[in-house]
């Protein structure tokens, strides 16, 4: 018996040390989002330069821009085939430059449509992608992103974005798009594949549609901004 009155306190010990060792080593892994969370994007600049091109009516049933400016919603089947296809990388730059054009007044040109799909891009402030590398330096951190290539590779040429992450998930390449479910499925099973499977994953959107989907389909931890992340201390 007086062996027996020291198993129970060896055995919890044990297994407390178990758990610190196993939360210790449990490795954290950061997603961010990229428009409105790393780059600042300017949706009104942009519906009112397709409006000059095109009228206001026709700007929202084509390219379904919230008139309150806050972002870009389909407001029309046409609008919502044509963003989606644009987005998940299933028309190229061009035939979604071409189709956008042929709405907007006679005498517009596809440079002008170019230039007011890019009026959306404003800056991308150094001390975010400062905030990035020094995660980086102890933490995975991966972007993930709904976008096109039109904006990506003027972001990627300007700020050399794919040199401050160890991966990139990518709409148009991907060929999915949040909030989709088939997107975090993806992403959370290559992290894991790639990380560990006990990985913690932290995510970073300020959409609050996309980081519910994160939350029920994947489990991930969310948060709206970089602002957010620093007022729980976690960066």
């Amino acid at each position: 018996m007086k062996c027996d009155f020291f198993v129970f306190p060896l055995v919890y010990s044990d297994f407390l040390l178990y758990l610190c060792v196993k939360i210790h080593r449990m490795k954290t892994v950061f997603i961010f989002d990229l428009g409105g969370v790393l780059i600042n994007l300017n949706v009104r600049r942009c519906m009112s330069a397709f409006e000059a091109l095109m009228g206001e009516a026709t700007m929202r049933a084509v390219l379904g821009m919230d008139s309150n400016g806050e972002g870009v919603k389909a407001v029309s089947v046409a609008s919502k085939q044509l963003m989606a296809d644009f987005e998940r990388g299933l028309i190229s730059q061009d035939d979604f430059v071409a189709e956008v054009l042929s709405y907007c007044h006679s005498g517009a040109t596809a440079q002008q449509v170019t230039d007011a799909w890019m009026s959306m891009l404003e800056d991308l402030p150094a001390e975010r992608l400062a905030t990035v590398d020094e995660l980086r330096k102890n933490h995975p951190v991966y972007l993930l992103s709904n976008g096109n290539d039109l904006h990506f590779n003027y972001i990627e040429r300007t700020y050399g974005l794919s040199r401050h992450f160890d991966g990139l998930f990518l709409s148009q390449e991907m060929h999915v798009a949040k909030p989709e479910e088939e997107i975090y499925r993806a992403v959370d099973e290559a992290i894991r594949a790639k990380e560990d499977e006990e990985t913690e994953v932290i995510f970073v959107d300020d959409l609050e549609g996309n980081r519910q989907a994160a939350e029920k389909y994947c489990g991930w931890r969310t948060f709206a901004n970089i602002a957010a992340l620093k007022e729980a201390k976690i960066c």
